[in-house]
Formats: C-alpha cells, sequence, structure tokens
C-alpha cells in the first residue's frame, strides 16, 4: 500500500495530509478541508446537538476523478470500476465527476453502466458546447446532471482546458437543455455571496453546497457553516438541497438533516476505505452511515 497518497488515519480529518497536493491534502494548508471537518465535529459534541427524528439524508459517493495523481492508484479506469462498483454493493448511490483528459469521464460513464447504475453526474465550466456534449455521453446513466461551478477556482485546469464563469443565462440554457432530458439540474460548488446570487437567478433543481473538499482555493469557511448561514435563502430558491465536506459518521447525517440536506455526499472517505480494505472496506463504511 506504499504507492496510495492516503495516510489511512484513523479519523479523516484532514489532519494527516496538510498540503499534500497532488494527494489528499488541500491549498492553503488544508485550510478548508480542515474546516469542513472541524464545523460537523463541534456542532455535533455541543449541548445543543439534537438528533433529527425524520429520514436522514441520502449517502452518495462523492465526484471524483485524478485517482492516479491524487490517490495514488494504479490505474485510472480500474479505480472507478473498483469504487463504483463496491458503492453499489454496499448500497451507495454513484456520482461521476469529469477532467481531463476526457476519458476520465468516460471511465466513471463505463463503470455505471457495468453496474448497471443511475449516477449524479458533474462537468466542469467548460465552454457551452463541450458541456453540451458531455452531458450527450452521460445522459443514459445521468439522475442528476450538474455543473460543477467550484472548479473554476483550479487556476491550472482553468487555463488548460478554458473554464469558464458562467453567466445566468448559460445556466438557465443548461438548466433547459437538461429538462428537456427529464434529467434535473444540479449547481454544485455553491460557497460563496456571488453563487447564491446565481442560484436565485436560476433557481436549479438542486443546490449542492461544496468547496470542493478544501481543494480549491475560495473563501475561507466550512460548507457546513455556509448551509447554516444561508439555508432559507437556498432553499426558497431550489427543490433539494446536497452538501459535502467533513461529513463521516452517522451524527454529521443528522445533523446535515436539520441544515436541510436530502444528500451528503463524501469523497476520501470512500477512495480511503477502497484503498484500504477494498471493497468490504466501502460496505463497513456504508455499513456505519446507512
Amino acid at each position: 500500500m506504499s504507492s496510495f497518497k492516503c495516510n489511512f488515519c484513523p479519523v479523516c480529518d484532514g489532519k494527516g495530509c496538510i498540503g499534500q497536493m497532488p494527494g489528499m491534502g488541500g491549498p492553503m494548508q488544508s485550510c478548508n478541508f480542515l474546516l469542513n471537518c472541524d464545523f460537523w465535529n463541534k456542532e455535533c459534541e455541543s449541548s445543543s446537538f439534537a438528533e433529527y427524528d425524520g429520514p436522514l439524508p441520502q449517502v452518495r459517493l462523492g465526484p471524483m476523478t485524478g485517482a492516479v495523481e491524487n490517490v495514488g492508484y494504479s490505474d485510472e479506469k480500474l479505480f472507478y470500476s473498483d469504487l463504483v462498483s463496491a458503492c453499489c454493493k454496499a448500497g451507495v448511490k454513484i456520482s461521476l465527476g469529469d477532467g481531463t483528459p476526457d476519458f476520465k469521464l468516460l471511465y466513471g460513464i463505463e463503470a455505471a453502466h457495468s453496474c448497471k447504475t443511475k449516477a449524479s453526474v458533474f462537468i466542469k465550466p467548460y465552454p457551452d458546447e463541450r458541456i453540451f456534449e458531455r452531458f450527450e455521453w452521460a445522459q443514459d446513466v445521468a439522475d442528476f446532471c450538474g455543473i460543477d461551478i467550484d472548479s473554476y477556482n483550479i487556476v491550472t485546469m482553468r487555463n488548460l482546458v478554458h473554464l469558464e464563469k458562467k453567466t445566468p443565462a448559460q445556466m438557465l440554457s443548461i438548466k433547459k437543455f437538461l429538462s428537456s432530458k427529464g434529467i434535473p439540474f444540479v449547481i454544485k460548488g455553491v460557497f460563496t455571496k456571488e453563487d447564491l446570487e446565481l442560484v436565485k437567478e436560476v433557481k436549479p433543481d438542486v443546490v449542492y453546497v461544496s468547496n470542493h473538499g478544501g481543494r480549491v482555493e475560495t473563501e475561507k469557511g466550512s460548507t457546513g457553516a455556509f448551509l447554516r448561514e444561508n439555508r432559507g435563502f437556498i432553499k426558497n430558491n431550489c427543490s433539494e438541497i446536497w452538501i459535502d465536506g467533513g461529513i463521516r459518521n452517522k451524527k454529521h447525517l443528522h445533523l446535515a438533516a436539520r441544515l436541510g440536506a436530502s444528500s451528503v455526499l463524501l469523497g476520501r472517505p470512500f477512495a480511503s476505505a477502497l484503498c484500504s480494505g477494498g471493497e468490504q472496506g466501502i460496505i463497513a463504511l456504508a455499513q456505519s452511515l446507512i
């Protein structure tokens, strides 16, 4: 296991991989990764915490690419095949991300096809022609599709593949296209006041609160605190709220439900569980959450 870039810490809280990029850490000395984790832990340890008495959020695999560079997996295609297959067996809903080269998204789509499962599919904010092309690739497996607006903050990728800061008009056009296919539209990466204005204009089916797992340079803060502060506004401008970033256990799911989330997404924990324990590692993690 020496090739894996995860340190397999007893608790995945951002402290064991500070600043490790490529790797499992994040920029700014993993500042937002640490803050994401810290929010859920502190809130659940407070005297005001109470379990939610309704249904808990659905657990989804977070969209991930770059398995060779960031996880240390031996092969990109094998990573998606192993991860998607194990999550399906564990009863975890699937999400797919894209990246460069294009085979990263295509491998994810292929893995979903092989498992005969649906997936939420997230595309980076390329020029519109490339976005629509990718949605066409994914439409047979997609139960949701979205634009990963927070990936615009990955400077190297933004310059490499010409990512754009999408206007409300562009997002409304994408939403209309997906609606014609019967696919709900997600804005992923909502984390700033500017993002909230976009949400107000577009009114997507799903608002996905995320700071890319603390892996992009954006405003300092945690996704949980952002949702707590803005949940009323967000709820009034979409049908569902999803969130990721530092969610690790069932108590965190109870808190996420209280904050209005219908789905939570986990990335690093499932990648780490796969690398350390294979399929059984994924199943054990899922059983602790679902």
